[in-house]
């Protein structure tokens, strides 16, 4: 039996290892759930699992869930909710599915005690990614992949020494938009970009697969995860999303992780690292496998994919810097303020911006400061593109 933490348990990633769990209920049980403001999702996952600890971060939301709660059931709230469910639960891993940089303490916080981070948050690495890595070999544990091109290239990895890696590719779908002119992406609506061809994802990753700024963010992660150089970290578009990635070594020889695009896959394989269960997950299918294609990115339609590679380059909080930008920028396309073409605009210039910042404070700290810097600074590059036509 491994117990388990998930943090974002109404969100995509944590409803997917939910399903796991009820797939396996002699294998994995449930220790402590955690969700920003959902009560009544919450709720029912509450009485499913019986956590012994629940965290809210609204308090609000608390109050009103708390009447309801099985008796036995300690519920945490408010902002530092996640922090005290970590401290207070006892588990073997936590799945990390909160988005965005909120999520950078609580993966703090789980490698601080010493627990398997299985980890969606990929904020928390472009972020923090050399503090992380550092305390997860200070505290002899793990950060376990959990986006599908990460997870793939762990699976590669594994046993395989980092001096006989010549590169990694890794693949995107390319989104909604892969085929169509960079002169008519002004033009796309929100509902077009939330329409994401071959996965099923929260807002903030189907807009970024649809820009291709979630791979950007992916090539910083990668950096962080594996200690590559930018020149060893390469993006094919793969329309099937079945080779979720791929590594290359010295002699020659690539390697592959496939499957059919669903995110059950790599959460099963963090939940039981370095183990492999056994689950009903499709695995080879001739009628999703009977085709891989793979083209290069066009730079002209996708512009946010060089900020990841200047961001490897630059380092320091360039990636904090992009990932507070993007963070602001989605969220004033879902609520259409700008044009999908300002969504990379406003992190340009975000990053630009960098040279005037306040000097950077050492540790998590500072780069939290830097995250409210570059909201602020995001914020004031959204206004200046508000109301501009859409053609």
């Amino acid at each position: 039996m491994r117990s388990l933490l998930c943090l974002g348990s109404t969100g995509s990633i944590g409803s997917q290892t939910l399903d796991l769990v009820r797939a396996d209920p002699q294998g994995l049980r449930v220790m402590g759930l955690s969700a920003a403001r959902s009560v009544e999702a919450l709720l029912a996952q509450v009485r499913e699992f019986r956590p012994a600890f629940v965290a809210l971060a609204d308090a609000d939301a608390a109050e009103r869930l708390r009447p309801d709660l099985p008796a036995g059931t300690t519920l945490f709230s408010g902002t530092e909710a996640n922090l005290e469910l970590i401290a207070a639960a006892d588990f073997d891993v936590c799945v990390h599915g909160i988005v965005g940089a909120a999520g950078l303490q609580p993966s703090a916080a789980v490698l601080e005690r010493g627990r398997t981070l299985a980890l969606a948050n990929k904020e928390s690495l472009v972020l923090a990614g050399a503090l992380l890595m550092d305390l997860a070999r200070e505290r002899g544990t793990s950060i376990v992949p959990v986006d599908s091109e990460h997870s793939a290239i762990f699976q590669c990895l594994r046993g395989e020494r980092m001096d006989r890696v010549r590169r990694v590719v890794l693949t995107a779908s390319g989104g909604p938009f892969r085929d169509h002119d960079a002169s008519d992406l002004a033009r796309v609506t929100r509902d077009e970009a939330l329409c994401h061809p071959t996965w099923e994802m929260g807002p903030r990753i189907t807009i970024g697969s649809a820009t291709l700024m979630n791979k950007a963010l992916e090539v910083i992660e990668t950096h962080h995860l594996y200690g590559l150089e930018a020149g060893q970290i390469e993006v094919t578009i793969h329309r099937q999303s079945v080779v979720h990635s791929m590594v290359e070594f010295v002699d020659g020889s690539v390697m592959a992780q496939m499957g059919p695009p669903d995110m059950r896959g790599p959460i099963h394989y963090a939940l039981h690292h370095p183990d492999r269960r056994p689950n009903n997950l499709v695995g080879f299918d001739l009628g999703v496998f009977r085709e891989l294609t793979f083209e290069a990115p066009d730079h002209e339609r996708f512009p946010a994919l060089a900020l990841g590679y200047r961001c490897v380059e630059e380092g320091g909080d360039a990636g904090c810097v992009l990932n507070a930008a993007d963070e602001v920028a989605v969220q004033a396309f879902l609520d259409g303020r700008i044009r999908f073409p300002d969504l990379v605009e406003v992190n340009r210039r975000t990053l630009d911006g960098r040279a005037a910042a306040p000097a950077l404070r050492a540790g998590i700290d500072g780069l939290i400061e830097r995250d409210a810097w570059a909201r602020a600074a995001a914020a004031a590059a959204v206004v200046e593109f508000e109301g501009l036509p859409a053609s």
